[in-house]
């Protein structure tokens, strides 16, 4: 039995050109190690945070380093995983996704069913079968669960969930993350994701928590400031 690797595969740091954040890539691998994660992949919108710099550093913490990018496609945010590419081309369409998908790479819908416009939400089931995974998003409690609908369409459609972080603030790190049973090696990371040998591991948010993260989402979106709370 191969050992489980702790993974992320959907975090975003101060690199990303449309967010305002406090820290870089280098403090969230850091952070990642400190809280025992061996994958993790910067994944921050429409560019690629990765070089080789920044892969030796996070194997020097003992992090296997995914290249990864969290890119638009009409008007959508879509995970591509190892890509072709290291900015999102422009005016890329969902119907591009045919071009993109292969072998090497891995894609995810990212908070697929939030009630927010870059969510595919509807537009997800006409191109389903260019998807190896939908995400189970760590915003969630009780009370309030939009990863509902997506839990339903993974078991539908039999499509694995990963449980991924989507961070803004580095204290995100951690609420919610996968174990994959894998080598370390992104193939059979791949692999092991798209075979199902995955596990979720998550508690739900408390409200308190959750007003926390929409309040720095609403200072990050309306007043442009790298403040946190």
């Amino acid at each position: 039995m191969m050992k489980k690797l702790k993974v992320d595969l959907h975090t975003h740091t101060a690199e990303d050109p449309l967010e305002n954040i406090n820290y870089d890539a280098f403090r969230l691998i850091d952070r990642a190690s400190q809280e025992g994660f061996e994958v993790l992949s910067i994944t921050n919108h429409n560019l690629l945070t990765y070089d080789q710099e920044l892969a030796e550093y996070a194997e020097e913490k003992g992090l296997l380093l995914i290249p990864g990018i969290e890119a638009s496609f009409s008007d959508k945010e879509v995970l591509v995983l190892n890509p072709d590419f290291k900015e999102n081309p422009s005016e890329s369409s969902l119907e591009d996704l045919e071009k993109i998908k292969n072998d090497h790479n891995l894609i995810i819908a990212p908070h697929p069913f939030f009630p927010n416009k870059k969510s595919l939400r509807s537009d997800l089931f006409p191109f389903l079968s260019f998807f190896d995974a939908l995400e189970f998003s760590h915003f969630y409690n009780r009370y309030i669960d939009f990863n509902r609908q997506a839990v339903r369409t993974a078991h539908q459609y039999q499509k694995p969930l990963l449980g991924m972080s989507d961070c803004h603030n580095i204290w995100q790190l951690g609420t919610t993350y996968t174990l994959v049973e894998a080598e370390k090696k992104i193939f059979s990371i791949f692999q092991a994701i798209r075979n199902g040998k995955i596990e979720i591991c998550s508690t739900p948010l408390s409200l308190v928590t959750m007003a926390r993260i929409s309040l720095n989402f609403f200072l990050d979106k309306r007043l442009k400031t790298s403040f946190r709370f």
